[in-house]
């Protein structure tokens, strides 16, 4: 459900996977503004991408943005215009700016202008404005204005939720995650968030959709390394973003909040989990490394991280959480280009990206050409036939074994440790374990 696709392509915003208008409706927050140069009644929506240079645009659009500014002949607007196909620039100019005593992010506006170039870049200039009302903000078809993810929110949380009553088994893991799910602030919000203001998962439902793709990666690192601790494991994999509910504001204009300028998403969300941990009577241990997952799923210092991962749920957690991130990033740059095609430079990836052409199917498999066809056949004569004496048949490598804990994560014994296995004969007359956890052998 949730696997990349080079086909997807950039998240669909039809009405059967975006979100109900009535939960977008409570985001909004445009007030009237009277403007007697839109005497028409509104017209059909015309999209961000449509527009061209040169044409008269009479549109509407949610401003992402809105910053006011002095020039020579006096103050101006700055603003962002948006929908759900992207975003472009226009100024209202002195003496007209002084009619807009406030604009501010998040507004439903009309926009009469027309689009022209500016440093090479399509920009608006804009003769009229007027904020919509309430009434004629409920009128829109608002998922026309605010990108969405391609998946059911409903069904995605439904998923979740099925995921953690399966995978977790430890009564207190469970009561914990559930709760947080279930939360009255939470669970809401979470159904709505985007993942980033602009990095990755950016639209509403983003947050969710990669929680609960992160969620299922982990798991199935897990079935590939029986050793993790799956239970630890998905409910870092749960929490490890929650914070952003409180980084981000919602609504159309997403941008950081004070507390998330000021915090960022990891101190804020730790700060809120403690009454849920108490809650839920988890062991302090598991508790610490829940903590220490979240608290180090960056990676690295330099991206935010206060810790580094520094247990193997931890280092699957952070690469889980990297890999989802890097490759919703590379399914929008790829989407719309054509085969054998390079993608613009992306900043965020520090690279431009090819669209290889994919392997074909078997059914599409080209015929070999005619005279290879009609070639004969080799006489049987002249291909030597094998025995088993002059061509013994090699035995087949035995399969390698599995990952666990006991095996690749040694630990000192405790009291009530079982015993290790048998280290593994590496040459004849010496014995060395295969793999250690913190081995002071390797130094790379």
């Amino acid at each position: 459900m949730h696997g990349w696709s080079r086909q997807r392509g950039r998240p669909k915003t039809s009405a059967s996977h975006t979100l109900h208008n009535a939960r977008i409706q409570a985001l909004l927050t445009a007030s009237p503004m009277p403007d007697s140069s839109f005497a028409s009644p509104l017209s059909a929506k015309r999209m961000v991408s449509e527009l061209s240079l040169g044409a008269e645009v009479a549109d509407i659009f949610v401003l992402a943005s809105a910053q006011q500014g002095q020039a020579r002949n006096g103050p101006y607007w700055r603003l962002d215009f948006c929908d759900a196909s992207g975003n472009i620039s226009g100024k209202i100019w002195s003496p007209q700016s002084q009619n807009y005593a406030e604009l501010a992010a998040g507004m439903m506006v009309q926009v009469k202008g027309r689009v022209v170039t500016y440093r090479d870049k399509l920009e608006l200039a804009v003769e009229s404005l007027r904020v919509l009302d309430e009434e004629e903000c409920a009128r829109q078809d608002l998922a026309l204005f605010m990108p969405a993810s391609a998946h059911n929110p409903e069904q995605m949380m439904e998923e979740l939720l099925a995921l953690t009553d399966k995978t977790l088994l430890h009564a207190p893991w469970r009561a914990l995650i559930t709760a947080l799910l279930t939360d009255a602030e939470i669970g809401p919000a979470l159904r709505l968030a985007p993942a980033a203001k602009a990095m990755h998962h950016a639209y509403a439902g983003g947050l969710l959709e990669h929680t609960l793709s992160v969620a299922r990666l982990c798991l199935r690192l897990a079935d590939q390394y029986p050793g993790l601790d799956r239970q630890t494991l998905f409910a870092g994999a749960v929490c490890h973003d929650l914070g952003k509910l409180w980084e981000l504001s919602p609504g159309f204009a997403v941008d950081y909040t004070q507390a998330g300028k000021l915090l960022g998403h990891i101190a804020l969300f730790l700060d809120r989990l403690a009454p849920f941990i108490k809650e839920s009577r988890l062991e302090p241990e598991l508790a610490e490394h829940l903590q220490h997952l979240i608290l180090s799923h960056h990676g690295s210092y330099e991206f935010g991280s206060s810790r580094l991962p520094s247990t193997p749920e931890a280092l699957v957690l952070h690469y889980a959480d990297i890999l989802d991130a890097k490759l919703n990033q590379v399914e929008n740059a790829l989407a719309g280009l054509e085969e054998q095609s390079w993608s613009p430079y992306i900043p965020a990836l520090e690279r431009s990206l090819f669209c290889a052409k994919p392997t074909p199917s078997a059914q599409t498999l080209p015929e070999p050409p005619e005279e290879e066809s009609r070639a004969p056949a080799p006489e049987a004569a002249s291909i030597p036939k094998a025995t088993e004496a002059n061509h013994p048949e090699p035995p087949l490598p035995s399969p390698p074994e599995p990952f666990s804990r006991d095996a690749s994560f040694a630990k000192a014994p405790g009291k009530n440790a079982p015993n290790p296995p048998a280290p593994r004969a590496i040459n004849p007359g010496s014995e060395l374990p295969l793999f250690s956890q913190c081995s002071s052998a390797s130094k790379e």
